[in-house]
């Protein structure tokens, strides 16, 4: 499976953003899809997760109230809607997705599949 994020970009602080991901390649169930972000000189940090077929959501501290997460299954696409972005959140954004397993959401060696990441940055 190959996950392709767009969306990122540049924006002021207070704007929003929406990242996509698809997945191509083959067919396989999904547990679930999330993204993490990577700032520099900082560890990665989990964002948001969504169950693929649940649709449970669960969210890191610092973007609950302020992010989005949802699926299109047809698609096999995410979607990171991002509301009242800070310059903290300034970051590489990656696409996550696991197909088998046990899952932890919050924890990136737990999923089989990654983008390559697209770049977020907010300007003060």
């Amino acid at each position: 499976v190959q996950l392709v994020e767009s969306g990122g970009g540049l924006v002021q602080a207070g704007s929003s953003l929406r990242l996509s991901c698809a997945g191509s390649g083959r067919a396989v169930s999904l547990l679930g899809m999330g993204w993490f972000r990577q700032a520099p000189g900082k560890e990665r940090e989990f964002v948001a997760t969504i169950g693929w077929n649940t649709g449970n959501t669960y969210y890191g501290n610092s973007v609950k109230g302020r992010f989005t997460i949802s699926r299109d299954i047809p698609k096999r696409t995410v979607y990171l809607q991002m509301s009242s972005l800070k310059p903290e959140d300034t970051a590489v954004y990656y696409c996550a997705a696991v197909d088998y397993g046990a899952w932890t959401p919050s924890v990136w060696d737990d999923y089989d599949y990654y983008g390559q990441g697209t770049q977020v940055t907010v300007s003060s």
